[in-house]
């Protein structure tokens, strides 16, 4: 079966391909040569099934994410949804930014943010961690006059009840956010807003678990 490369990370490659004729992406895992053969099935299997659990359960929480259409074992290989035509909100802000007037770009960087942490409280609420809330794993996918907001890549997700991870959670999507759009960080407090609008009352102490991991990330920074 012809594949193209299109991604290569620290732990799997992503391909473009086909499955039962349809086109879709291909995620590869990477062999660990530095574990036990058996230790490292163990653990590739587990994180596949940990990443098609996930997907099921933000489909029922209502968070759009690309189907897992099958998971072939043996190759610790994944065939997912493909979205033709999204393009990551990284690119999606770049573009925003370079092509409107900037109180248009605002405006439309404010919804899409807004939009972003609904979608995270509808996780947290259902006690998903994503793992690596970045702009790179946000896909925008256009619609007639509208887009949808999908989340992409939950290779390290997990289930969690605790205010803690769900802190952690907001804190590496703020680190990222101000990291690749430095000069939009303001759009960080509307994500926030959305968080709030999704999760009232129930998010009130993850929010003060990310104030105080926060702070903590600060600290880290002064020291050095």
């Amino acid at each position: 079966m012809d594949k193209e490369i299109i991604k290569q990370g620290a732990e799997a490659r992503l391909y473009l391909g086909k499955y039962e004729g349809e086109t879709c992406l291909i995620k590869e895992r990477f062999v660990k040569k530095y574990r036990h053969p058996d230790l490292d099935k163990q653990i590739t299997r587990r994180r596949m099934k940990a990443e098609m659990k996930t997907a099921a359960r933000c489909l029922a929480a209502g968070v759009l994410v690309p189907k897992v259409l099958h998971l072939d074992y043996p190759a610790h290989t994944l065939y997912i949804e493909y979205y033709a035509n999204a393009k990551t909100a990284k690119e999606f802000i770049q573009e925003t930014v370079a092509t409107q007037e900037p109180g248009e770009a605002k405006k439309i960087l404010q919804d899409l943010c807004w939009r972003i942490g609904v979608i995270v409280g509808r996780m947290h609420v259902d006690h998903i961690i994503h793992g690596d809330l970045t702009t790179s794993n946000v896909l925008i996918n256009p619609q007639e006059n509208k887009y949808e907001v999908v989340f992409i890549d939950f290779g390290l997700s997990h289930y969690d009840k605790g205010a803690e991870r769900k802190g952690v959670d907001l804190y590496v999507l703020e680190r990222a956010l101000l990291s690749t759009h430095s000069e939009q960080s303001y759009l960080f407090d509307y994500i926030l807003e959305g968080y709030r609008a999704q999760c009232g009352a129930e998010g009130l102490l993850v929010l003060v678990k990310f104030e105080e991991v926060r702070a903590r990330g600060r600290k880290r920074t002064m020291i050095g």
